[in-house]
């Protein structure tokens, strides 16, 4: 079983950089497939990113964010990173890390209910 929590979220200015953390919590491990979701008010959650950690180099990114953001492993921490770089208001929402028991793929990814375990959120606020 995985519990996941996420930190380091918090409020910067527009153009800031923040990155974000995914751990499991007690003897949990990252699973194969990592995301990052990120859901604002007034709208549906979305996919932000995802990684096969089995390899840490099959990456996936919502096109809004590619060029920024950053998905990386730590396997050795048990931890997923979402690095995010050059931020906008439009980044503006609370950030989710999910993980999936299977793999990610390139068709599916994005797709929420398919992720096993979710964590509580961390908000990002960029002004």
């Amino acid at each position: 079983d995985v519990q996941l929590v996420e930190s380091g979220g918090g409020s910067v200015t527009a153009g800031g950089s923040l990155r974000l953390s995914c751990s499991p919590s007690g003897y949990g491990h990252i699973t194969k497939c990592m995301g990052w979701f990120r859901q604002a008010p007034g709208k549906e959650r979305e996919g932000v990113a995802a990684i096969y950690t089995g390899d840490a180099r099959t990456v996936y990114y919502a096109d809004s964010v590619k060029g920024r953001f950053t998905i990386s492993p730590d396997n050795e921490k048990n931890t997923v990173y979402l690095q995010m770089n050059s931020l906008k208001p439009e980044d503006t929402a609370m950030y989710y890390c999910a993980a999936e028991l299977g793999h990610c793929s390139s068709g599916y990814w994005t797709v929420k209910d398919l992720y096993n375990y979710w964590g509580q959120g961390t908000q990002v606020t960029v002004s």
